[in-house]
């Protein structure tokens, strides 16, 4: 009987244990399911969409109404952000990215002439923006935005070829000619953007100058 013992309690305490194991078992199950799915999850979240298109004057658009042929335009943005289309006349499209002039689009068709319709528009042919790099870089001269991006100082100064061996990277010049015809100019310390220490990467506008001077040896 006494032999007995160890194998009694040896199977009561497994008896006891089971519980709790089975029990930190699915709780280890659960965890590991939770994270799959948040895996999954994280997977299907789409990636953020970059900034719509600003339309410029220049830009060639194809303006398109479903199953109204007639209304089908090919319009240039003229100087004073404005296209002419049927029925609607003039529209002022300034400082409208693409999806919000095809939304205005839509609602002034759908105020008077036509019933939910549905408009694309479409940039056929991208007006040439630059800014002009002068100075100390390799390459002076204009500098193109990309396509349907901006463009920042450190971006215009490497399409230009990058700092002369001569350039003063703390003491670069920006000018830029606001609408009103007021020009202001700023000095900005490129090291710093090169170092990630400043909070503003000076995105430019079209037909900003960049100087880089030269620095005093």
């Amino acid at each position: 009987m006494e032999e007995d013992r160890p194998i009694f309690f040896l199977f009561f305490s497994l008896e006891t244990m089971f519980p709790k194991i089975k029990f930190i078992i699915l709780a280890l199950v659960s965890v590991l399911l939770t994270c799959r799915s948040l895996a999954e999850e994280t997977k299907r979240v789409p990636a953020a969409a970059p900034l719509d298109y600003v339309l410029q004057p220049s830009d060639l658009l194809n303006v398109q109404v479903f199953q109204e042929e007639n209304l089908k335009r090919d319009v240039r943005v003229s100087q004073e952000y404005s296209i002419t289309l049927p029925l609607i006349g003039k529209v002022d499209v300034k400082g409208m990215s693409l999806r919000q002039a095809e939304e205005l689009i839509r609602q002034l068709y759908d105020r008077d002439y036509l019933v939910n319709p549905q408009v694309n528009v479409v940039v056929v042919e991208y007006a040439k923006r630059s800014v002009n790099v002068i100075g100390q870089v390799n390459q002076p001269g204009a500098v193109l935005f990309p396509q349907e991006q901006g463009l920042t100082l450190l971006d215009a100064i490497s399409r230009a070829g990058g700092f002369s061996r001569l350039a003063n990277r703390s003491q670069v010049k920006l000018t830029r000619t606001n609408a009103d015809g007021k020009t202001d100019t700023y000095i900005i310390n490129a090291d710093d953007l090169i170092k990630g220490t400043s909070s503003n990467s000076w995105p430019l506008l079209v037909n900003d100058i960049v100087f880089v001077p030269e620095r005093i040896l």
